[in-house]
């Protein structure tokens, strides 16, 4: 009975992670927006590049494993400021490969209370079914051949599928808000005639607030990221403590899954490195697993001298 349970369990797990949440979730989304949003493009007037792992509900055979390269840069294309970036994203979970890639291009525009970016990103999604799938008789006291049920496909199948999707992104000198949708294009993936899926339209709201505190080294950063499919909705309540600039310590919460810690730091001149864990609140929680997640990331100002110098006031 608990092996059953378990198995149930598991299916219903993977069910919620397909159906309701098919775009990857990230823990330091404040530090990568261009993943759901491509109107971000540009918007640090930089060239920057991240590389971001996520290991989810680890030490879980079969967990969602994440791996990200994004970069993006501000340029000036018919003599006015654009954005543009590039996304590649590979998403596993279990016998299933996901893998993302897309460019995007944003339109900016200077307003009397910040810079907006109305940006597009089109790419292609390619999804893979590796391995038989079969339930081992002595967990259920069943046995599924391979082959044996149409919907299913047998052995290794991948199919490719345009992907497209819209962003819009204002940041002001002490705040940013974007909204933006994925997979506005609701693209199909057909592996057979009875074996097909498709990625529906995944709806973004963010924002976020620098504010100073009353010693002018540490600044508070809170933040919120909302997703949504229209059938269910989640969001992640974040907040950050940065020392000078460079160093940062915060918590978040993702409503009925976990609470994060997050610690961070610019190593040298643009180069960041970040980390968080995920501590389990929902139903998985019980079995003590954990999600970890690291990024490291570089971004070179256009236009500016990166080199931070201090002097002593005795030798000015």
């Amino acid at each position: 009975m608990k092996k059953i349970i378990s198995f149930l369990f598991f299916i219903f797990t993977v069910y919620l992670t397909a159906v309701g949440q098919q775009d990857p979730q990230y823990t330091n989304n404040m530090f990568y927006k261009l993943g759901v949003n491509p109107g971000f493009a540009g918007s640090d007037d930089a060239i920057s590049g991240t590389i971001l792992n996520r290991y989810q509900w680890t030490g879980f055979d079969n967990a969602p494993r994440t791996l990200v390269f994004s970069a993006d840069a501000v340029i000036e294309l018919f003599g006015r400021p654009s954005g543009i970036g590039m996304n590649i994203i590979s998403d596993n979970l279990g016998p299933e490969e996901n893998v993302l890639v897309n460019v995007s291009y944003a339109w900016k525009k200077s307003l009397t209370f910040g810079t907006l970016g109305v940006g597009v990103s089109l790419g292609m999604f390619n999804k893979s079914l590796k391995g038989e799938w079969e339930i081992p008789d002595d967990d259920l006291g069943i046995f599924t051949p391979p082959g044996s049920d149409p919907a299913i496909p047998d052995g290794e199948v991948s199919q490719v599928a345009f992907d497209a999707g819209l962003g819009i992104y204002l940041k002001g000198p002490n705040y940013y808000t974007g909204l933006s949708v994925t997979h506005l294009n609701e693209p199909s993936i057909r592996f057979s005639d009875l074996a097909s899926t498709y990625l529906t339209r995944h709806y973004y709201l963010m924002g976020g607030y620098n504010m100073k505190l009353p010693d002018p080294l540490f600044e508070l950063r809170p933040s919120f990221l909302l997703k949504s499919d229209l059938a269910g909705w989640q969001i992640d309540l974040n907040t950050n403590v940065v020392y000078e600039d460079r160093l940062w310590a915060g918590l978040s919460y993702r409503l009925q899954d976990a609470v994060s810690l997050l610690f961070g730091a610019e190593l040298f001149n643009g180069l960041r490195l970040g980390y968080s864990f995920d501590l389990v609140t929902s139903a998985l929680g019980r079995y003590g697993y954990g999600s970890h997640e690291l990024f490291l990331s570089y971004s070179l100002e256009v236009e500016k001298n990166r080199s931070r110098k201090y002097k002593s006031v005795r030798f000015l």
